[in-house]
């Protein structure tokens, strides 16, 4: 009798959480906060340039800026398959963070040698940013507010006291908080301790960034192409060839900077798979609401789990609330399709309600899923081709939102063969672990899934992961 209830229990549950999700428009919240400009022309014919960038994304916007400022003579065209910003770039939740090693625990087991060098570099990093948009004029809504990591399981109370120790020692401004003191600042009865840094980043308004960066860059002179699909490449003479339907570009440099869309260079294939990361948006919180909550801080928030949510508030007080249940399809598969999954979008209604208890039953209005481009090692992946003629920066991890400019600068080091503090980094000059091809890459997937679940169900490191961390595997984070 029990079990039928609780059968019964979970149909209803799955049923309400499907009424909710009906009517959300299926697309990013951030498209409908930026007017809609006019699409660029597609790549026909025959193209020169100095350099070309494929992918229209924080990547390769960052790399087109960043090439016209070292010299405002150099021809710089980008070629983006879809629309600016179609892919991961404006598709996530809009943190920015100052780490450029998938957080400070993870950089001190991968390179403590060059940690602090490396906390340092992502500090000047955001900085950068930051004073780039002011000078700029892009109103992109960034606010340098830092973050709140929360402890809702009863072992990760000292997994982040240890955290809070390792912030302090660097330097970061954290505060350590008890279960009462978190829920002051942010309530929810899920919380049994926090850690405010105010320190190390912030929020943005992703799409809105994008669409400074694209018209930055088109005040400097770029081109920028939409809807140019690149279908290959060639080396030609002294430069290469890279064909889209419909045209060809010659230029004698590419970078290389489509992330989490099928690499266009088989080295680089094993290193990073597409994992899908999905998102809701609630309603306008009303004024009660908003009150019983609290976040007067209005920062980023997430959970310090393996599998963790992170939410923030939006400029119009709704609520984005993603993360946790992160999928890979086998195949490495990318379509559009993909987007949309009522299991995941509905599990993450069912956490916010439980985290937030009285915004139970608040409507959701947007729901969609973006691409996110992992590697082994949890950061990014560097490197050249076609005789020091491409570079690549793949694999950000889900934290290039900042350091995708830092991606930026290393590629153009690299073209440039400049003897840089960056180009030196072991986190630069490495190779993360490959993943193994299909079939064996679905399996091993999963199986790790599994293995991280299990240790956010019981605080205990399993043996597998303990064994990939001598390997130098990204599962620390």
């Amino acid at each position: 009798m029990d079990l039928r209830h609780r059968r019964r229990g979970r149909r209803d549950s799955v049923t309400r959480t499907a009424r909710i999700l009906a009517d959300a428009c299926p697309r990013p919240y951030w498209t409908d906060r930026v007017r809609p400009s006019g699409e660029a022309d597609p790549l026909v014919g025959s193209a020169r340039a100095d350099l070309a960038v494929i992918g229209g994304g924080l990547t390769g916007l960052w790399t087109a800026i960043l090439a016209k400022e070292e010299d405002p003579s150099r021809d710089v065209v980008v070629l983006e398959a879809g629309r600016i910003g179609a892919g991961a770039s404006g598709r996530n939740g809009g943190f920015v963070s100052d780490s450029l090693t998938h957080g400070l625990a993870h950089g001190t087991a991968m390179w403590p040698g060059e940690l602090d060098e490396l906390v340092r570099l992502g500090r000047d990093n955001v900085d950068e940013i930051a004073a780039f948009l002011a000078r700029e004029d892009i109103d992109a809504d960034l606010r340098l507010c830092g973050k709140t990591v929360v402890a809702t399981r009863p072992h990760e109370v000292d997994a982040l006291a240890a955290s809070y120790e390792t912030h302090k020692a660097h330097g970061e401004d954290v505060t350590l908080l008890s279960a009462d003191e978190v829920r002051k600042d942010v309530d929810s009865p899920t919380y049994l301790a926090g850690m405010r840094v105010r320190s190390g980043g912030g929020l943005v308004d992703p799409v809105r960034l994008l669409h400074g960066l694209a018209e930055a860059a088109r005040r400097r002179g770029v081109r920028i192409h939409e809807r140019s699909v690149v279908t290959g490449m060639s080396r030609r003479g002294d430069g290469i060839t890279v064909t889209v339907e419909g045209g060809v570009a010659h230029a004698r440099q590419v970078v290389v900077a489509t992330n989490a869309f099928p690499p266009l260079l088989r080295r680089i294939r094993a290193y990073t798979i597409p994992v899908w990361d999905h998102v809701i948006v609630t309603e306008p919180l009303s004024d009660a609401q908003l009150s019983a909550i609290g976040w007067s801080e209005n920062q980023g928030m997430t959970d310090a789990g393996n599998q963790f949510h992170y939410y923030r508030r939006t400029p119009d007080d709704r609520i984005l609330f993603g993360g946790y249940d992160a999928i890979y399809y086998y195949g490495a598969r990318t379509d559009a399709a993909l987007a949309q999954r009522d299991t995941s979008h509905g599990l993450l209604v069912r956490h916010l309600y439980e985290t937030f208890p009285v915004l139970d039953g608040l409507g959701i209005t947007h729901r969609w899923a973006g691409i996110i481009d992992t590697s082994t090692r949890f950061t990014p992946v560097f490197g050249t081709a076609y005789a020091g003629r491409l570079a690549y920066a793949v694999g950000y991890t889900g934290l290039g939102v900042a350091s995708s400019r830092f991606g930026a600068q290393v590629a153009l080091d690299l073209l440039a063969r400049r003897r840089t503090e960056r180009t030196q980094l072991a986190a630069v000059t490495g190779r993360p672990i490959p993943f193994p091809p299909e079939p064996l890459r679905y399996p091993v997937v999963q199986i790790m899934r599994h293995q991280l679940a299990r240790e956010d169900a019981t605080g205990r490191r399993p043996a597998m992961l303990r064994a990939l961390d001598k390997l130098g595997v990204g599962f620390n984070s």
